[in-house]
């Protein structure tokens, strides 16, 4: 079969090094993909090969132009979600989203969806007063949740944040801490300090904490408040039980929006005790303002070892004889936002 060949012309300088990646990686992962050659000449990228491989090349070129275009480098999972959206017929949804910017980081990068369920889940918070994310570790849950909560809150949507989580350990004993409570608590709140310093920086998220505008609490101090004009997050749902997912979810007041975000594989409850999660997952389905987010390894956006980590496990949790990690019962399963 004669090979067929194309020449795509980059805008800038810019455009190409974000195109490129790191010393040519994420051309030698789109050859890989699509069996076409690249070459990338000055502002050219020479792509030669079958007539189907070139389309599809181009095509995958083409899906990922908004990054390129706005010199934001390209990466594994900026490349594998544009070629599952490709193979699955939605290459409109995936090249508008990548248009879409939710919030920008205090180093200036881009922060938006990187994936079909990423984007679907943005637009269920944004619909829904009530949002379950179910998913493995690394598909984003808490970082998308906190991102559209600081815009709320910037917006003048809402008046305050109040992040949460149930304070259990992640199969270790910590003993005593030292401290007051707030440092005793801490340690269990770094990842959702880690996420508002990313947004915001230390020092703004430190006088929105003075002021109150911004709580970081254990899921302990929620019970008998109201939590009106707040967008609330509560984190490692997973590992409440049934009781205190109700409480939480029962102090939703007024103007005030919620997500709740968990990894039902990785349940941290003593042996035998239902996950408040998986009850609520069951439970609330069909209700009418909850919307339900299921996320899959495929939308892992940490290192690309992180989804061949959660793909490996998964293949030994399914294997005839494997204790089961405790993640559901028998119910039927709950109905997913597309």
């Amino acid at each position: 079969m004669s090979e067929l060949s194309s020449t795509f012309a980059l805008p800038d300088s810019a455009a190409a090094i974000a195109l490129a990646g790191t010393d040519g990686a994420s051309l030698r992962r789109l050859e890989a993909l699509t069996g076409a050659q690249i070459v990338l000449r000055g502002l050219d990228l020479q792509i030669r090969g079958r007539s189907s491989q070139v389309e599809r090349l181009q095509a995958l070129v083409h899906l990922l132009e908004p990054l390129w275009q706005r010199g934001e480098p390209i990466g594994p999972v900026d490349i594998q979600a544009a070629l599952t959206a490709l193979d699955t017929g939605r290459s409109d949804q995936h090249r508008s989203m990548g248009l879409q910017v939710l919030a920008t980081s205090v180093t200036g990068r881009p922060l938006r969806p990187r994936t079909l369920r990423q984007n679907s889940y943005v637009e269920a918070i944004e619909r829904h007063d009530l949002t379950l994310a179910i998913g493995p570790a690394g598909t984003g849950k808490t970082f998308l949740a906190t991102i559209l909560a600081v815009r709320m809150l910037q917006e003048r949507k809402v008046e305050r944040l109040v992040l949460t989580r149930p304070a259990v350990e992640a199969g270790e004993r910590l003993g005593f801490l030292p401290g007051d409570l707030q440092q005793k608590v801490d340690p269990y709140l770094r990842p959702l300090y880690d996420a508002l310093h990313g947004l915001l920086g230390q020092e703004r998220t430190s006088q929105l904490l003075e002021k109150g505008v911004i709580e970081v609490a254990p899921l302990a101090f929620m019970r008998g408040r109201t939590l009106a004009d707040a967008f609330v997050i509560l984190d490692e749902a997973q590992n409440t039980t049934c009781a205190q997912m109700r409480m939480v979810l029962t102090r939703l007041g007024e103007n005030s929006r919620m997500v709740v975000t968990g990894d039902t594989t990785q349940i941290d409850l003593p042996p035998g005790q239902l996950s408040g999660l998986v009850e609520a997952e069951q439970v609330l389905a069909g209700i009418e303002g909850v919307a339900i987010c299921r996320f899959s390894d495929a939308d892992v956006v940490r290192h690309p070892l992180v989804q061949r980590l959660v793909q490996a496990y998964a293949r030994r949790d399914a294997r005839p004889g494997q204790p089961p990690a405790r993640k559901r019962t028998d119910a039927p399963p709950a109905r997913s936002e597309p």
